[in-house]
């Protein structure tokens, strides 16, 4: 059976090491966090593995998951790096950072290791829900031909749709996953401030939240952004979206610059889905 290293044990690292245990894709072996506490509930989460306190108290494994926020990635490779040395050689270590390209990994890589990162588009909220949304995740890969045919195999059998991405190209491929995800709460959250700041009343909220995004998500899923696009930009109203850019703008400035910013973009692919058309 492969045995899986965890270095990092919050939402992803977690998540991953749950779903590879129960399909049977490793054996989860140690597990090693800033504090041994977070360890100590990985483990209880995943009902496996053994909480470590020091790098160099990690038994060899088969597979090491980096599963560290992107600030400390490279770090993470040195610091197990020099725990461990020559005892590395053969391993495939893999990262989970969306930004960040498998470079990152070297100090191992310098040792014989089998590098990749492998990045699951999945809104992580805690464990148990990436638990039970992760069947059907796409998920990028990018890094070394072995590290990458274990990952697809490996991942494939956990339920993830696995696609695989040119190092140069990562940055913009995460950008793409914060618009899609991330800026879409931060919108959420505007539209709520905005409807409760106008006076909607606060049990209304949830609801006019939740009928508008998911008819948007639907639509936008049916017909494509373009088609899927209403408003005042859309429509080409301009004197609406200047009136009403002013008005936003007095409640938040930078909510107004946001929403002018979002209107000439909005008018831009309702022009461009014409054009294709």
């Amino acid at each position: 059976m492969t045995k899986l290293n965890v270095i990092g044990c919050g939402r992803v690292g977690q998540t991953l090491a749950a779903l590879l245990h129960q399909h049977g894709q490793v054996q989860v072996q140690d597990l090693y966090s800033r504090s041994v506490s977070s360890a100590k509930q990985a483990a209880k989460f995943l009902d496996a593995g053994q909480p470590v306190a020091e790098l160099a108290d990690m038994r060899h494994a088969d597979v090491w998951l980096l599963s560290v926020p992107d600030a400390q990635v490279a770090a993470a490779a040195q610091a197990l790096a020099d725990a461990q040395g020559a005892k590395l050689a053969g391993a495939v270590v893999f990262h989970n950072s969306g930004f960040l390209s498998a470079a990152q990994l070297q100090p191992v890589r310098d040792l014989g290791c089998h590098v990749a990162s492998a990045h699951p588009v999945l809104n992580f909220a805690s464990p148990d829900t990436g638990v039970r949304q992760f069947a059907g995740t796409p998920c990028g890969l990018e890094g070394d031909a072995a590290a990458l045919a274990w990952l697809h195999i490996a991942l494939s059998a956990i339920g993830g749709r696995c696609f695989e991405i040119a190092s140069a190209d990562k940055p913009l491929y995460h950008a793409a996953a914060v618009f899609s995800s991330n800026f879409t709460v931060v919108l959420q959250g505007i539209a709520q401030d905005a409807w409760q700041s106008a006076g909607v009343p606060p049990e209304l909220i949830r609801p006019l939240t939740e009928a508008l995004l998911k008819s948007t998500v639907d639509n936008v899923l049916a017909m494509g952004p373009a088609q899927a696009l209403t408003g005042p930009a859309a429509r080409g109203d301009t004197a609406v979206v200047q009136a009403q850019g002013e008005v936003v703008t007095r409640w938040s400035a930078p909510a107004g610059e946001l929403y002018k910013t979002l209107s000439e973009l909005a008018a831009q692919l309702k022009k461009d889905g014409q054009t294709r058309a």
